[in-house]
């Protein structure tokens, strides 16, 4: 087998000294994969995707990319390197406009910007409708979708993705859901944090929970869907009904 496309191996980070949020935190994602990280308020599902995008410092393990040791490079790097992140708050340049943001997706590669403004465009029509507008003045939906365009318009080998339905309606979460599966079989491999457990899981590929900064649980989306224990620790009673 080959080896997977990014790696994080048993990492410890945290935000202020001598407090660890991830504590032996390991993550594969394989190419084309769409993998789910869920699990209860706190657990570090956040910081799992902060450490491998270099937003908080490990200090011990390795994130590596393609083989390439890429633990704590600066964002424009990874970015140089294929890897976007959309973070779940102030993912959008409220002042600017929905054209203006997607220029800012290309600042390290401006040529490419038409080519990419057109595909994008294309996975995103909502935002050539409102090319002209503000972001301030979007819809959280359509923040959400110009915030994921922003960072595809490098043409990204990986997404990071920090809770992208929350804050919306169970309507826009599930736009969202279907916009992150498109993409995904656009090509990008996907890694998403989700609160919406049930949802996030009905669409990745594989799944891990976390609990205190720990792996608790990995496996297919299925099959954490329907283990009894992840049910009954993770996710209530909302997947019990729907069964």
């Amino acid at each position: 087998m080959s080896e997977p496309l990014l790696i994080a191996d048993d990492l410890t980070a945290g935000y202020v000294p001598g407090v660890n949020i991830l504590n032996g935190c390991s993550l594969e994602l394989a190419e084309g994969e769409l993998v789910g990280i869920i699990g209860p308020n706190g657990a570090g599902k956040s910081t799992l995707v902060k450490a491998m995008f270099g937003l908080v410092g490990v200090r011990a393990g390795k994130v590596r990319l393609r083989g390439e040791d890429i633990t704590n490079l600066k964002a424009h790097g990874l970015v140089s390197r294929g890897i976007g992140y959309v973070p779940q708050n102030d993912n959008v340049f409220p002042a600017l406009t929905v054209i203006e943001n997607l220029e800012m997706g290309t600042f390290l590669n401006p040529k490419i910007f038409d080519e990419r403004f057109e595909v994008v465009g294309e996975m995103f029509p909502r935002l050539l409708e409102r090319s002209t507008v503000r972001a301030g003045s979007l819809s959280g939906g359509e923040r959400q979708m110009l915030a994921m365009g922003r960072a595809l318009m490098m043409d990204p080998s990986v997404l990071l993705l920090d809770e992208p339905s929350a804050g919306l309606s169970p309507a826009l979460q599930d736009e969202v859901f279907i916009r992150c599966h498109q993409i995904n079989k656009a090509g990008v491999s996907i890694v998403m944090v989700e609160q919406n457990a049930s949802r996030c899981l009905q669409i990745c590929d594989r799944g891990y929970v976390l609990d205190q900064g720990q792996n608790a649980y990995t496996g297919t989306g299925r099959e954490l869907l329907t283990d009894p224990k992840v049910i009954e620790l993770y996710l209530g009673t909302l997947v019990k009904t729907h069964q």
